[in-house]
């Protein structure tokens, strides 16, 4: 009986050392898919504890796309659980149809209002850092879809964070009618 607490030990010991130094990337990752940092906290438990139980059938050799995985699959799992429950989608559940919002200030808030196939791709390469290759063990699809995902999304935000700043840009300083700022140097127009 000794021998298997002290087994239990050393694997829970391995786990640590192995899944800790990614405890800020899982928690970021749940916060783009979870919207509040209470469910992200949830979220970040439950995988932990679930990949903890499932540590030792783990035979790859990076664990960070593993983890981020399992934590996509309890996010999942939470935001159907919650939707059940409500009835409907609410922004905070995860739903990403936010019409009516004010212009977000931020770039998390820009990414918050990205479809969430996007946020998430968005998320994990640019908050996370990882591969494309990572990237798509994580969600399950192939690289190429990763790669259609992240240039959308770049896109989006490019545009949304433009539309943001034109917003933000005082009344005053916006030329009359609409016109560009730019004016075009003729020498010879008479």
């Amino acid at each position: 009986m000794m021998q298997g607490a002290k087994a239990g030990n050393k694997t829970a010991q391995q786990f640590r050392d192995a899944a800790l130094p990614w405890l800020d990337d899982a928690y970021a990752f749940a916060q783009v898919l979870m919207r509040t940092e209470a469910d992200a906290e949830q979220a970040v438990q439950d995988c932990y504890l679930r990949a903890l139980r499932q540590f030792d059938g783990f035979r790859g050799t990076a664990i960070r796309p593993w983890l981020l995985a399992i934590l996509k699959t309890v996010c999942q799992e939470k935001l159907s659980e919650m939707l059940g429950r409500r009835g409907s989608p609410t922004d905070d559940a995860g739903n990403k149809e936010t019409s009516g919002r004010r212009a977000p200030q931020t770039i998390r808030q820009l990414v918050d209002d990205l479809p969430a196939p996007l946020g998430e791709v968005i998320a994990l390469r640019e908050m996370i850092d990882l591969s494309y290759k990572e990237i798509a063990e994580v969600i399950g699809v192939p690289v190429t879809t990763v790669m259609s995902r992240i240039a959308e999304a770049r896109g989006l935000l490019l545009a949304a964070r433009r539309a943001a700043q034109a917003s933000a840009e005082p009344a005053a300083a916006r030329p009359a009618g609409g016109a560009s700022k730019l004016t075009i140097y003729r020498p010879n127009a008479c």
